[in-house]
C-alpha cells in the first residue's frame, strides 16, 4: 500500500534512540523528509547520517525540549532545512525517577510532566499555525500503557502518560475542521536496547545465560514483566508502520484515537 508519505516533513521528538529513532527510521523508508531529533548532537546525527546513507531524507536538530528558547531554536532550524512541517511525532519524554508512593516527590511529578506533556505543547503550538495554513497535518503524541493501566511504581510517569491521551483528545476536537488529524499511541513492552538489556539481566536470576537466544530469554522472562497475550514483546518495526499509516493521508479519517500497541495486554473494551 502506498502511504503517499514521499516528501511529506516530519518532526520526531526523541528519534536519536529507542522508539523515536524507530519511528524516524520508519518513516524514512515510506519516503517521508524526517527531522531528526535529540539532546546529544553526536547520537542525533548519527542517526541522521545513518537515514541518509540508506537513501532516506533526513536532518538533525538538538534541543532540550523543557526550555522555550531551545524549542524555537530547534523549530526554526528544521524549518530552515525544510518546510513545510506537515507530521509531529512527539515521542521525546521519559519515566525519570523510579518512586513509589512512598519515596514520590512532587519535585519528580513536575519534571515529569514537563518532560513528557509540556515539551509536547511546546512543539505542537509552534507547529500548528503554518498546517491550518496549509490545511493539511498530522500529529501523533506517544503515550504508554502505563497511562491506561498504571502500576504502583512511577504514578508520575502514568500521570503524565495519562494526561498526553486527554490533551490529544481536546487537540483533535480544536482542529478537526482544518485539515489536520491528533493522535495517540500507546506501546506496551516493546523490544529495544533498553529492554533487552533488563530482559538479559533478568534472564540471569533464571538460570540462563544472558547471551542466550533472544526467544528463549523472551519466553521466560516476559512473564516476570507482563501478561502479554501474544506471548511476546513488540517491535519498533511495528510501531513504526502503525504510526506512519495515522500520518499518511489514508488516516485521514482517524483523529482523538488511542491506538494500544500492546499484544492484547489491555484488558478493557
Amino acid at each position: 500500500m502506498d502511504l503517499k508519505l514521499d516528501g511529506k516533513v516530519a518532526l520526531v521528538t526523541g528519534s536519536s534512540k529507542g522508539i523515536g529513532e524507530g519511528v524516524a527510521r520508519g518513516l524514512a523508508r515510506e519516503g517521508a523528509i524526517v527531522i531528526v531529533h535529540g539532546r546529544n548532537k553526536e547520537k542525533t546525527e548519527e542517526v541522521a547520517h545513518d537515514i541518509v546513507s540508506e537513501g532516506g531524507r533526513a536532518y538533525p536538530v538538538v534541543g532540550d525540549l523543557t526550555h522555550e528558547d531551545a524549542v524555537q531554536r530547534l523549530v526554526d532550524e528544521a524549518q530552515a532545512f525544510v518546510k513545510p512541517v506537515d507530521i509531529v511525532i512527539n515521542n521525546a519524554g521519559g519515566s525519570g525517577e523510579t518512586e513509589d508512593w512512598v519515596t514520590t516527590q512532587s519535585e519528580t511529578w513536575a519534571s515529569g510532566y514537563d518532560r513528557n506533556v509540556l515539551a509536547a505543547v511546546r512543539v505542537i503550538t509552534r507547529l500548528l499555525p503554518p498546517m491550518r495554513d496549509a490545511k493539511w497535518g498530522r500529529v501523533v503524541n506517544i503515550s504508554s500503557l502505563a497511562g491506561m493501566m498504571p502500576p504502583a511504581k512511577r504514578p508520575d510517569y502514568a500521570a503524565a502518560k495519562a494526561a498526553m491521551v486527554a490533551m490529544t483528545a481536546s487537540l483533535a476536537k480544536a482542529v478537526a475542521m482544518d485539515g489536520i488529524t491528533a493522535n495517540t499511541v500507546s506501546p506496551g513492552t516493546i523490544n529495544s536496547i533498553s529492554l533487552d538489556e533488563a530482559f538479559r539481566k533478568a534472564a540471569t536470576s533464571l538460570g540462563l545465560a544472558a547471551d542466550a537466544p533472544w526467544t528463549e530469554i523472551e519466553r521466560k522472562v516476559l512473564p516476570m514483566f507482563a501478561q502479554v497475550p501474544m506471548g511476546r514483546v513488540g517491535t519498533l518495526e511495528e510501531i513504526a508502520d502503525a504510526i506512519a499509516f495515522l500520518v499518511s493521508p489514508r488516516a485521514g479519517y482517524i483523529t482523538g484515537a488511542n491506538l494500544r500497541l500492546d499484544g492484547g495486554l489491555w484488558s478493557g473494551l
